[in-house]
């Protein structure tokens, strides 16, 4: 029955592929209203020492930076021994530590006989133009169950319940190696219902796969998650 469906989906796909062959992906409007929201984007950033951030202490027996909470994630040291097959075999380097699995998530709908895949406009502090094209939902558990005392990810509940739609798309996979240690992700694509009505916020945008993929061989518009979950698409 899984072999069926994996090429019952696999035919989908083909056939979105001949239809895309005669599409012409124009992402001027979407490059236009993504530029404008980068501008609009008011935040003020700056860099402060470690001792400054409210909510994370140094514990001095181990060496370590994390949330007061225990929860999200901590800055580590790491030394590795006997990688011979680097540029050298041994060294010592700060690591983040996060044990709990992210979702990476990616909700699709059909529109006009071809998927569309939601994706928001997010910011986060390391981006060099404020804002990227990232996944309808990026978060990890302690952003889920509330841990930060803000509010909880926007269209959690399609992925924390695949009863909401049908699961496209579900691997896990590794956090950049060489700067978290033991962190993975679970990268998913949810489809729901044709007919259901989502209220989208104005940070969110409706993408087909061709769009998106134009996007992509741009420079700087779609962030490495969003890359990460339609590798397989």
């Amino acid at each position: 029955m899984e072999i069926k469906k994996k090429i019952k989906e696999q035919e989908r796909i083909f056939k979105e592929y001949i239809k895309g062959a005669r599409y012409d992906p124009d992402i001027t409007s979407i490059i236009e209203w993504l530029e404008k929201k980068q501008r609009d984007y008011k935040v003020k950033l700056s860099e402060v020492g470690l001792e400054e951030l409210k909510s994370w202490v140094f514990d001095p027996k181990t060496g370590t930076v994390s949330h007061e909470t225990g929860r999200f994630f901590s800055v580590i040291g790491v030394k590795i021994e006997g990688a011979k097959d680097r540029e050298v075999s041994s060294w010592a380097q700060p690591m983040i530590k996060q044990k709990e699995c992210g979702i990476l998530g990616i909700l699709c709908q059909e529109k006009k006989g071809l998927r569309h895949y939601l994706l928001q406009a997010k910011f986060e502090p390391g981006n060099t133009n404020k804002l990227q094209l990232s996944p309808t939902l990026q978060a990890t558990e302690s952003n889920l169950k509330q841990y930060h005392k803000g509010k909880k990810p926007l269209f959690s509940e399609y992925f924390e319940d695949s009863l909401n739609g049908k699961v496209i798309r579900e691997t896990i996979s590794v956090e950049d190696g060489g700067r978290f240690y033991l962190k993975t992700n679970r990268n998913m694509i949810i489809e729901i219902n044709k007919k259901e009505q989502l209220n989208i916020p104005d940070n969110f945008i409706w993408l087909n796969l061709f769009q998106l993929k134009e996007l992509i061989n741009r420079d700087l518009y779609v962030n490495a998650l969003v890359r990460s979950v339609i590798a397989g698409l």
